[in-house]
């Protein structure tokens, strides 16, 4: 028994003929007509009833038959599988990011660089809403964002996964004396100067926070992470942000910086590190896959 002669004799129940069957098989009567023999012959009992009419599966065919039609169909999902791989010999994978630590990426990144040494890889670090027009005007294949229940009302279009919850800290110098806290609240924060990553989600909240509790002094926002570390270890601001992000400034294990658990007020849900897609098909292979490595890594 073989492939070849289980695709004749499915293909021979489907047109009720051998001769049909041949046809569509691209290969001789004969070459049929010997396949449905020999298998016959293996089982000890007959497929196929056949006359002038054509060929009409018996009762002990039709079930021959279904689980021909099932090895077949799992052969063809193992050759598509295979064929997708293959074709990871080539093209490339773009990815567009927040400012995360590393440590929750660049293993999945190393890993799938090291198996797929072909694919051209792209990295981009961008705030979250450019991140969701990106992957809406199909510039990237997968972005890697802090994901909440308002970004995926608003965004309905797309579709978004959830990997790591994370929380809102805020970060300031050993030398404040907010050093010494565990925790602050939005109200307090408005006593003390603020930098800010430029994010829309982050300023939106900020925005919500003053209509609340009143203004707040925000020096300035930007996309340069290193300032910010700067302004906030020499103690001339605070800083807001997710505590997935503080660990992307390298000197915190050494004592710079310290984080207090910012008390969010009733309504606001934490968010959680992961990832949008397009919502009108599937991801490319090489997302697909890159994104299981991230699940396995972080799961």
């Amino acid at each position: 028994m073989n492939l070849e002669q289980l695709e004749y004799i499915v293909e021979t129940a489907k047109t009720g003929s051998l001769t049909k069957a041949a046809q569509n098989c691209n290969v001789t009567l004969s070459a049929v007509s010997q396949a449905v023999s020999s298998l016959e012959s293996e089982f000890g009992f007959s497929l196929f009833t056949r006359s002038r009419l054509g060929a009409v599966p018996t009762a002990e065919g039709q079930r021959i038959l279904q689980k021909a039609y099932a090895i077949l169909e799992q052969f063809q999902d193992l050759k598509s599988e295979a064929e997708g791989y293959s074709n990871l010999l080539s093209g490339s994978l773009r990815i567009a990011t927040v400012p995360v630590p590393l440590t929750l990426s660049i293993d999945a990144i190393i890993q799938f660089k090291k198996d797929f040494p072909q694919i051209q890889l792209e990295i981009t670090e961008k705030a979250t809403l450019d991140i969701i027009e990106d992957i809406k005007h199909n510039q990237a294949d997968i972005g890697l964002i802090f994901v909440d229940d308002a970004i995926i009302h608003q965004h309905r279009g797309l579709h978004f996964g959830k990997l790591l919850v994370s929380k809102f800290v805020v970060g300031v110098s050993r030398q404040s004396p907010l050093a010494m806290r565990q925790s602050i609240t939005p109200e307090e924060l408005c006593k003390y100067p603020l930098v800010l990553y430029k994010d829309d989600q982050l300023l939106k909240l900020m925005d919500q926070f003053q209509e609340q509790y009143g203004q707040m002094d925000l020096l300035f926002s930007t996309n340069q992470t290193r300032v910010i570390q700067k302004v906030v270890e020499e103690n001339v601001a605070v800083t807001v942000g997710v505590d997935l992000s503080f660990s992307s400034f390298t000197p915190i294990p050494s004592g710079n910086i310290v984080t207090l658990e910012l008390e969010m007020p009733p309504g606001h849900a934490a968010s959680s590190f992961g990832w949008v897609q397009p919502g009108t098909h599937h991801l490319s292979k090489p997302a697909s896959i890159f994104l299981d490595k991230l699940k396995h890594q972080i799961g």
